[in-house]
């Protein structure tokens, strides 16, 4: 069967690509694509770095006249985020990507892509597989493990198996951009105990199931405001436990700690005489969040529908309040835009996700910014809100942000390559995104950066795609910056 991307330039840019869609690597089990890597290192005989927990550095010797310049770090994740539409059989542990291509943009059938860092990583092992008689510094490419769930790896990273001190970060997703700064972030971890009280016999069966919705990156695409499903089902939820008799047997929605949720489902219980009044408010409150968000979440779809499954037990009325309250109280969105940059948003917060833990509700909730002492008045907020519904809080140390470096030797050199080739001046920005660049720059002391990469929409849903011309543009850009950098 003939490759989708054969004809894709830059061609080894995307035959690597497509041999890394083939590869498991969801995030913390990240195994088999450093296999690869380190397969792909000794089939080469190239040097490599490993440190305790499994970040791969890979080292290609300057050539062409670039032997002795300084070294340079590229830098990109392997892990990625595995989501799947709800009808989607893809296993993520052994199934390869079903690619696809929508005029420009490369897909995956029901699934995200892997762009966001798969790109990266890829350009990466095409610059580690450049010919000798090419223009290149000495390269230092790393490979950081677990960067979805929390820059798990580059937390980790052990500083003294990086030895360049100008790194260019190759997971920003617009090109026309020059990434110099990123948010912090830190989660919180909500535990709620829950008791569960005998169903009554006579009560009909709902499941209540918010579906359709875009989802996408928290960070990203955050100030877009679209809809969160966990939101809008504590909203129905609410409203029905307030007007009819409204027994709650479960719920659950959401996955990842930095993807908007898309779907979020409840089973509850309604008495008879209460049904048709249940029908109305679910109906009420979707007209609602239609006119409110159906400009921007064309494909939402709110079911209630009856079910035959009698379930033994719900919530009691203490622990449905508790639980609905708290989800009904914690913020989504924005929470403040930057006065010192216009556009940018400097503090939000993602409700990502609820689940039952046997007797207990864990509720994950994802805040970042831009400034540090705002990331964790946020974080002593959401724990305060917690502990007023009875619920326990664990906040791990935040991860730090990047702050922007104007005077960067790299961001010079950059701006004056990528202004040539858009014939005009490229954006120069910080985003709300958490980057590795942060993390890594204090691993690493005295590290000058820069991150940009083509043009990836939709990561962290199913939705991801990346802008198939803007990748040849992006490697472009990538090999000149590198021959200027082995003039030094």
């Amino acid at each position: 069967m003939a490759s989708i991307v054969e004809d894709f330039e830059p061609r080894n840019v995307w035959k690597y690509f497509e041999e890394i869609t083939k590869i498991p690597r969801p995030s913390k089990h990240e195994e088999k694509i450093l296999q690869y890597l380190k397969d792909f290192a000794s089939e080469r005989n190239l040097e490599m770095r490993e440190d305790s927990t499994g970040n791969i550095v890979v080292i290609r010797p300057g050539s062409n006249g670039g032997e002795n310049a300084p070294t340079i770090v590229i830098q990109s994740h392997v892990d990625m985020v595995c989501e799947k539409n709800r009808d989607s059989n893809h296993d993520f542990m052994k199934d390869p990507l079903k690619l696809y291509t929508d005029e420009d943009w490369l897909k995956a059938e029901g699934t995200t892509l892997g762009a966001d860092n798969g790109i990266g990583v890829a350009a990466a092992l095409s610059l580690l597989d450049t010919p000798q008689d090419s223009k290149l510094p000495p390269l230092e490419c790393l490979f950081t493990v677990d960067e979805e769930t929390g820059l798990t790896g580059a937390f980790a990273l052990n500083g003294e198996i990086i030895k360049g001190r100008t790194m260019l970060n190759l997971d920003t997703e617009d090109w026309g951009e020059i990434c110099i700064g990123c948010a912090g972030g830190g989660d919180s971890s909500i535990d709620l105990s829950v008791d569960y009280r005998n169903a009554p016999s006579d009560f009909l069966s709902f499941q209540l199931s918010i579906e359709g919705l875009m989802g996408g990156h928290s960070g990203v695409e955050i100030h877009e405001e679209r809809g969160n499903a966990i939101v809008f089902l504590a909203s129905i939820l609410d409203a029905l436990q307030n007007s009819t008799d409204c027994r709650v047997v479960s719920m659950q929605g959401g996955d990842k700690h930095n993807a908007i949720p898309r779907e979020a489902f409840a089973t509850v219980l309604i008495s008879p005489e209460a049904m048709a009044d249940a029908q109305i408010i679910v109906s009420k409150r979707e007209r609602g969040l239609n006119k409110e968000f159906g400009s921007k979440e064309k494909n939402l779809k709110i079911s209630f529908a009856g079910l035959d499954d009698s379930p033994e037990k719900t919530l009691t009325e203490k622990s449905q309040t508790a639980l609905v309250g708290l989800l009904r109280t914690i913020p989504h969105g924005v929470l403040k835009y930057s006065h010192d940059v216009e556009g940018l948003v400097e503090t939000s917060n993602n409700l990502a996700a609820v689940r039952c833990d046997g007797g207990n509700y864990i509720i994950i909730s994802s805040t970042r910014s831009s400034i540090s002492d705002a990331l964790e008045s946020q974080r002593e907020r959401i724990a305060i809100m917690s502990k007023v519904y009875g619920a326990k809080v664990e906040q791990d140390e935040a991860y730090p942000g990047w702050a922007p470096n104007l005077d960067s030797s790299i961001l010079e050199i950059t701006t004056k390559i990528y202004s040539e080739m858009l014939e005009g001046e490229p954006n120069i920005c910080a985003i709300h995104a958490g980057l590795e660049c942060g993390v890594i720059g204090e691993k690493v002391n005295g590290m000058d950066m820069i991150s940009f990469g083509p043009t990836i929409k939709g990561p962290h849903s199913p939705d991801e795609r990346v802008d198939i011309p803007s990748v040849k543009k992006f490697w472009d850009l990538l090999l000149r910056i590198l021959e200027e950098l082995a003039e030094k």
